[in-house]
C-alpha cells in the first residue's frame, strides 16, 4: 500500500480539448511532487440556459466526448491516472463549489479564458477561490 501523500490538485477549465499550455502546466506541477490531477470542464452552454435546460446537458456531453479523447494526453502530462469530469454549471466558481462539497482539494490550477472586465471588477475565480487560502496557479488568459 502507498502511503505517499499525494497533493490534490483541482484543474479548472474551459478547455476539454487539453490544449499545450494546460498540459505543460500538468506536467510541470507533477514535476514538484507528487499530485493527483482532478480536471474539471466548466460548461460550454450560453451562461442564460437555465441549469435544465437541455441545451447545457448536450454541450455538456459534447465537452464529455472531447475530453475523453483527450484523456490519454491529460495522462501523460499527469504522470498517473487524472480523474475528469465536465460541469452542469456554466459559473466556474459553483462548478468548484460543487467538487469542494464532495472531494477535498489542495491546490488549484486554472486555464481559463476570463476577459478584462471579470478581473478589475474581482470576479475573476483566482480572486474568488482566494479566500480559501489554497495555493492557486492560474495560467494567462
Amino acid at each position: 500500500m502507498d502511503t505517499t501523500h499525494r497533493t490534490r490538485v483541482l484543474v479548472v477549465t474551459d478547455h476539454p480539448d487539453g490544449p499545450p499550455a494546460l498540459l505543460d502546466a500538468i506536467r510541470a506541477r507533477a514535476g514538484q511532487g507528487p499530485a493527483q490531477f482532478r480536471i474539471l470542464v466548466t460548461n460550454p452552454a450560453k451562461a442564460e440556459a437555465h441549469l435544465h435546460h437541455p441545451e447545457r446537458h448536450d454541450k455538456a456531453r459534447e465537452a464529455e466526448g472531447v475530453l475523453h479523447a483527450s484523456l490519454s494526453a491529460l495522462t501523460a502530462a499527469a504522470g498517473a491516472p487524472v480523474i475528469a469530469s465536465v460541469s452542469v454549471r456554466h459559473d466556474p466558481y459553483l462548478a468548484v463549489e460543487e467538487v469542494l462539497g464532495s472531494e477535498p482539494v489542495d491546490e488549484f490550477l486554472i486555464d481559463l479564458a476570463q476577459g478584462g472586465f471579470t478581473r478589475r471588477v474581482h470576479l475573476d475565480l483566482p480572486h474568488r477561490l482566494s479566500h480559501l487560502g489554497l495555493p492557486i496557479t492560474a495560467l494567462p488568459a
